[in-house]
């Protein structure tokens, strides 16, 4: 079976420190962790009444398809309390979103939001990413 390069990109507002880790143990039992981004505290984005999130992103290799992965990486989110509610900038335990796939950018939000493309540039310098302006 193929190993898929993936980015999964990662952030937490809620106790951020003990839900990323968590978030990466349960990763590297399932699939090979390369390395993790630095994780840099940002804005709110949308609904600012609410903590600074932590956000960086993580380095994989799976055997997993998309659908498969997405799928796990949901059930992880619930596992570790995300409870998905009306209001998508709300706060959150924990956000996972694959945001690079086999060195294709598959989430359109990468290019609005620095702090992914500087994570995306850390763990794949050679993708050379910008901020569409």
């Amino acid at each position: 079976m193929r190993l898929n390069k993936i980015v999964i990109g990662v952030g937490s507002n809620v106790d951020p420190e003990k839900n990323i880790e968590e978030a990466k143990n349960a990763v590297v039992n399932q699939h090979n962790l390369i390395r993790a981004s630095s994780f840099i505290e940002t804005a709110p984005i949308g609904c600012k009444n609410q903590n600074n999130f932590l956000n960086g992103a993580f380095l994989v290799e799976t055997e997993m398809d998309s659908p498969t992965l997405k799928s796990w990486l949901k059930n992880l989110e619930k596992k570790l309390g995300r409870v998905k509610s009306e209001n998508k900038d709300g706060p959150r335990t924990i956000d996972l979103d694959i945001i690079v796939w086999n060195g294709e950018v598959v989430d359109s939000e990468v290019y609005e939001r620095e702090f992914l493309i500087n994570s995306i540039n850390e763990l794949l310098p050679e993708l050379k990413l910008r901020q569409k302006r």
